[in-house]
């Protein structure tokens, strides 16, 4: 109905004396995504069971649980995991919280037909903690270092806890099962670096990350992106917002300016020669303001970044317009450059 936040969402109604409902109100963004959550179940222990396809999950559909609390908001919603989820669609659980036994749908394989419902007994409750272990060391030498940076990131890269490695090169933090994190490295004279993993129950939760030496000289009139080894397109075509994946790598940008908090640097933002130059130049405009905006929300000062959008004006190919090119050429020329200005 209007007012969703994507293709089906989940609502409340009350139920009045007589048997008549009351207004449909929308869960909210604490359940509700952009993809379908359908088929809710609520348990006599006041935990919400629903299938969604717009979480982290492990295929298609996949069947997720939030704990309502007494103040009617939600608790964290959390997969249920494997041997229930799978890499096919499952939905329409539910369960005896007395005998802990009940059912639920999915398309897997081995079945009789298209959906098959199936019978389960739960064994264990799903609350699950874990530690999250892991070495830093050098990529050349594997020797361990110590005394590295080790920040732990939750899904949407919001810093949730930061160590030193210990002198044996170690970390740990405590971690939720079910959840994917991010674990970013730093030490002096070394690139930062930045690896991704996903808690799950029954699996060892260890990431070792190693360091690469820093033997590229940066300076003015650097590029950083092509230093840092930054991916030519974070843009999806003719969009101007920062896709996740993009945040990723915009990450190592932010880790060096905070490196050198002296350094400023200029965005420039390029597209290639399709559509009109009008569009272009205020589509890169639109992408040089979302790059700045993104680095000052985390914590980089405005006066340290400068920049602006440059159109199809600076193309470094052939593929000018009425140019027969490849989508690889084209890409080439939608680019972002983070180039040194100033290192005082």
């Amino acid at each position: 109905m209007p007012g969703s936040f994507g293709q089906s969402d989940l609502y409340s109604v009350v139920i009045n004396e007589g048997g008549t409902f009351g207004k449909p109100e929308n869960l909210g963004a604490a359940i509700n995504t952009e993809g379908r959550e359908t088929f809710p179940f609520i348990s006599a222990e006041n935990e919400l069971y629903f299938a969604s396809d717009g979480r982290p999950g492990l295929g298609g559909l996949d069947i997720f649980v939030s704990k309502i609390n007494t103040d009617l908001d939600f608790g964290q919603v959390q997969n249920i995991g494997e041997p229930v989820n799978t890499k096919f669609d499952d939905f329409a659980f539910i369960m005896d919280s007395n005998t802990r036994k009940g059912f639920f749908s999915s398309n897997k394989e081995g079945g009789i037909g298209n959906d098959d419902i199936y019978k389960f007994t739960e064994t264990r409750k799903l609350n699950c903690d874990k530690q999250l272990v892991g070495i830093i060391s050098d990529s050349d030498t594997n020797e361990i270092l110590s005394t590295a940076k080790v920040i732990l990131l939750d899904d949407k890269f919001q810093q949730i806890a930061e160590v030193m490695s210990g002198a044996d090169g170690t970390y740990s933090f405590n971690v939720k099962c079910n959840q994917t994190y991010y674990v970013r490295a730093a030490k002096k004279e070394y690139e930062t670096n930045e690896a991704k993993i996903s808690i799950h129950p029954t699996d060892k939760s260890e990431l070792n990350i190693a360091l690469v030496k820093n033997s590229k000289q940066i300076g003015v009139g650097t590029d950083l992106a092509k230093i840092l080894e930054i991916p030519i397109v974070y843009f999806d075509l003719d969009k101007s917002f920062i896709r996740n994946d993009a945040a990723f790598e915009l990450e190592k940008v932010l880790a060096v300016l905070k490196q050198y908090p002296s350094m400023k640097i200029d965005v420039r933002s390029h597209t290639d020669s399709r559509q009109t130059k009008k569009y272009n130049m205020a589509l890169s405009n639109k992408r040089a303001k979302a790059t700045i905006d993104w680095l000052i929300q985390k914590g980089i000062a405005a006066k340290r970044i400068s920049g602006r959008g440059y159109g199809e004006s600076q193309l470094i190919n052939k593929c000018s317009d009425n140019v027969n090119c490849t989508e690889e050429e084209h890409q080439l020329n939608r680019r972002s450059e983070f180039v040194i200005i100033s290192m005082q």
